[in-house]
């Protein structure tokens, strides 16, 4: 007997849910103590002043002020050198 139904049924009717990642506030606008400002998978930018990094590697803000971004050389263990992106949130008016 067979175990496929009649009427054209289809195997490819799965997808993932969007994740919605990126940078959700960018350099020069003001955050909140808690908001969002980068949504990653793994540490593609990384923490700096006044930044935590939650579990998912999401990167919060824990102090009002304003977004910058930088970069700074950072060796690694190995010796290798590589660029790394860093997020700030400096203390405004």
């Amino acid at each position: 007997m067979a175990h496929t139904k009649a009427a054209g049924t289809s195997r490819l009717g799965r997808d993932s849910q969007p994740k919605y990642l990126g940078v959700k506030l960018f350099a020069g606008e003001r955050a909140k103590p808690g908001s969002i400002l980068v949504r990653q998978r793994g540490t593609k930018f990384k923490p700096g002043k006044n930044v935590k990094r939650g579990s998912d590697d999401t990167l919060y803000s824990i102090a009002e002020g304003i977004v910058q971004f930088a970069t700074k050389n950072i060796k690694k263990f190995d010796g290798n050198k590589r660029e790394a992106k860093i997020v700030n949130v400096i203390p405004g008016k």
